[in-house]
């Protein structure tokens, strides 16, 4: 029974885990099936961090105990979507390299979210920590099955909605008008052009989206797992999604499994500490135990995943 128990919680925590990198993946399909590539996803999950755990403080200095983290979601979602803004005019618009875009995206986001954490909290590297993030909610009936209730249904509501958008995105993508330009925009923006879709607002539109995921990815850590934003809260997430995205080969249910297999090499990291014969594994290589599987696996995919035919060059209609 014990050995069920540990089964149930690593499963449990294997979604705690998932849950941002499974929004961040999200983000990055819709900006890659566009054609754009968005290697600043880890900076946008950044942002995301960094608003939603300054917000959620405010909300509660402010007496809104119940909604800060809502507020804290919110802001995340947004703040990532107005610095996505900048990838998209350079990549879009300037028609820059949207791999150094999106590099420069992760390098502005490390530096100004610490500075600006110094600056609002007197010099600390730290946000406060957090009293009202988000807690664990049980569904009804579906929590009360033996071992499988709690193991799947006793989640963050952040968890429930990744979930629900992972479906939305894959119908969006696969079953709506949108979807059908948004990948034929990815695939052959001179051949769209020439019937009238819009290339250019639609990348811009797929960039804003994908900066608005990965701010839901963010928050997610903040507002689930450390109670507050400082330089190592993301540490890698996003580059881990980048991974997921590619080993999903852009497809959102791909992309679902490949986080969640991500999380579980996380979630495994801690369970193995409570077998005896972990004891003398050095904690660093548990740590890097989900690093090591995110090379191994795309070493064995990357060569099997194919990206839409347009990924990464800039579209200009003079020379269709």
């Amino acid at each position: 029974m014990d050995i069920l128990r540990i089964a149930g919680e690593l499963v449990n925590t294997t979604l705690v885990f998932s849950t941002a990198l499974i929004f961040t993946a999200l983000g990055g399909i819709l900006s890659e099936r566009s054609g754009v590539v968005n290697i600043g996803l880890e900076g946008l999950m950044v942002c995301g961090a960094f608003a939603s755990a300054v917000a959620a403080y405010y909300a509660e200095a402010a007496g809104l105990m119940g909604a800060a983290p809502w507020l804290g979601l919110a802001a995340g979602l947004l703040f990532a979507m107005l610095v996505s803004v900048i990838h998209a005019v350079a990549s879009i618009t300037f028609k820059a390299d949207q791999v150094v875009s999106g590099v420069v995206i992760n390098f502005l986001a490390a530096g100004a979210t610490v500075y600006l954490v110094k600056i609002l909290f007197a010099g600390s590297g730290q946000t406060e920590t957090l009293n009202t993030a988000f807690h664990k909610m049980a569904v009804p009936v579906l929590s009360r099955i033996p071992l499988l209730g709690t193991a799947l249904f006793y989640a963050y509501p952040t968890t429930y909605l990744a979930l629900a958008l992972a479906a939305a995105v894959w119908y969006v993508l696969f079953k709506t008008p949108f979807g059908l330009r948004l990948r034929a925009v990815g695939e052959h923006p001179g051949a769209a052009d020439t019937l009238g879709v819009g290339v250019s607002p639609l990348r811009y539109a797929a960039v804003l989206l994908s900066g608005a995921f990965a701010g839901l990815g963010g928050a997610t850590i903040t507002l689930t797992t450390t109670s507050n934003f400082s330089h190592n809260t993301i540490s890698g997430q996003g580059f881990i999604a980048l991974a997921a995205m590619i080993f999903g080969k852009w497809h959102p249910f791909g992309a679902l499994g490949a986080a969640l297999f991500f999380g579980f090499a996380q979630a495994l990291r801690n369970f193995v500490q409570l077998f005896e014969f972990a004891r003398g594994i050095p904690m660093e290589f548990l740590y890097m135990l989900p690093y090591v599987l995110t090379i191994l696996v795309l070493a064995g995919a990357v060569g099997r995943a194919y990206p839409p035919a347009a990924l990464g060059d800039p579209y200009d209609p003079g020379k269709r």
